[in-house]
C-alpha cells in the first residue's frame, strides 16, 4: 500500500532529508520514485520562446530583463504558423509536451487571444500544451483553460526569505496568487525553482517545503541549475556542487512522490554522470532541444545517446495523460 501524500512538512523534516548520507537519500528517493513511476521512463518537453526579451521584471538571473545589458534583443510575439511549425518539429523529435514562453510581466488580454490560437493548434497536433506568460489574473487563467491549455508554468524560484535578493519588481505573494488562479481555473501547475543563486541549503529546503505543502502538489516540478549569463547580476554566483544539486532532486522526489521532477536549465553544463545520478534520484522529465528560451541545452542526439547508455525511454504521451488524470 502506497503512503498518502503529505502537505504538512516542517522545515526541520526537510533539512533532515538533505543531511542524510548520500546513499541513504538516494535509496529513499529511488524507492519512492518506483512506487509511482516506471524508473526507466522520462517525460520529454520542448520549450519555445514565442516572445523574447524586453521584460520589465528585474529577475537577477534572466537575460531577457530590460534592466540588464545581455545582448538579447526584444522581439514581437511570433505568428501562429511559425509556432506550429516548431511544435511539429518537437513532436517528430519525440516530445510529448510543447511549452511556450513569453517575456512579459503579465500578458494583455489581446496577447491571451493570440496565444490561445497557438494552444489550440498545438493541441490539434496531439501534444500536451504548457505556457509561461508571467502573472495571470483569474479571467486570463480561465481563458487559457477554455482554449485547452494543459499546464501553466510559474516558478517560485527560491524561498520566500531569499526572494528579495533576486527580484524586486514582483512579490512572492504575486507568484502564489498566479498559481492559485491557475489551480482554480482547473489547469495543471508547473512550478519549481533555480539552484545556484547564492541561496543556502535552508533556502532550498524552504522552496521545496513550500511546493510540497500546497493543497495539491504541482504536477510538474522543474529544478533549474543557474545558467550564468554575462550582463546579469548573478553572473558572479558561485557554482553548485553536483552532489548538492542531486540531493535537491532527491528531496523533491521524496516530498512530491507523484509529481514529474524535471531537469530544466543548466543541463548543458552537467556531465552525463551528474544527469544519471539525477535520474537515479527521481528526475523523470527533461527539456529537449537545442535551446531553452535564450540559453543553450543539449541537442537531441546527445540526449538520445545518453538515454541509450542508461536504458531510458521517452514517456508515451498517452501514459503522460493517464498520469495527469490519476
Amino acid at each position: 500500500m502506497q503512503p498518502s501524500l503529505r502537505h504538512d512538512w516542517q522545515k526541520d523534516d526537510v533539512l533532515r532529508l538533505f543531511a542524510l548520507p548520500f546513499n541513504d537519500l538516494m535509496f529513499q528517493a529511488q524507492t519512492v520514485h518506483r512506487q509511482h513511476f516506471d524508473a526507466n521512463e522520462v517525460q520529454i518537453s520542448t520549450l519555445l520562446s514565442i516572445k523574447t526579451g524586453g521584460c520589465a521584471e528585474d529577475c537577477g538571473y534572466c537575460p531577457q530583463s530590460a534592466h540588464f545589458d545581455t545582448g538579447v534583443k526584444a522581439s514581437k510575439l511570433m505568428c501562429v504558423d511559425d509556432v506550429l511549425a516548431e511544435a511539429k518539429k518537437a513532436r517528430n523529435a519525440g516530445a510529448s509536451r510543447f511549452c511556450m514562453g513569453a517575456a512579459w510581466r503579465s500578458p494583455k488580454d489581446k496577447d491571451i487571444e493570440k496565444v490561445a490560437e497557438m494552444i489550440e493548434g498545438v493541441k490539434a497536433l496531439g501534444l500536451e500544451t504548457c505556457a509561461t506568460l508571467g502573472m495571470l489574473n483569474k479571467d486570463q487563467a480561465e481563458k487559457l483553460k477554455d482554449c485547452g491549455l494543459d499546464y501553466y508554468n510559474h516558478n517560485l524560484d527560491t524561498s520566500k526569505e531569499y526572494y528579495g535578493n533576486i527580484i524586486t519588481t514582483r512579490t512572492y505573494q504575486d507568484r502564489l496568487d498566479t498559481l492559485e488562479n491557475v489551480r482554480e481555473a482547473g489547469m495543471s501547475v508547473c512550478c519549481g525553482g533555480i539552484i545556484g543563486m547564492g541561496e543556502s541549503i535552508e533556502d532550498r529546503a524552504e522552496l521545496l517545503r513550500t511546493l510540497a505543502n500546497m493543497p495539491k502538489h504541482p504536477e510538474s516540478v522543474p529544478i533549474n541549475l543557474l545558467v550564468q549569463v554575462e550582463g546579469t547580476p548573478l553572473k558572479v554566483a558561485e557554482d553548485v556542487d553536483a552532489f548538492d544539486f542531486v540531493r535537491t532532486i532527491a528531496v523533491a522526489r521524496i516530498l512530491m512522490p507523484k509529481s514529474f521532477v524535471r531537469l530544466s536549465a543548466g543541463r548543458e553544463e552537467m556531465t552525463e554522470e551528474t544527469q544519471a545520478l539525477c535520474f537515479l534520484a527521481g528526475a523523470n522529465s527533461i527539456f529537449y532541444g537545442e535551446k531553452l528560451l535564450t540559453t543553450g541545452n543539449p541537442d537531441t542526439q546527445r540526449d538520445m545517446a545518453l538515454f541509450a547508455k542508461l536504458g531510458l525511454k521517452p514517456l508515451d504521451i498517452k501514459k503522460s495523460q493517464m498520469a495527469d488524470a490519476a
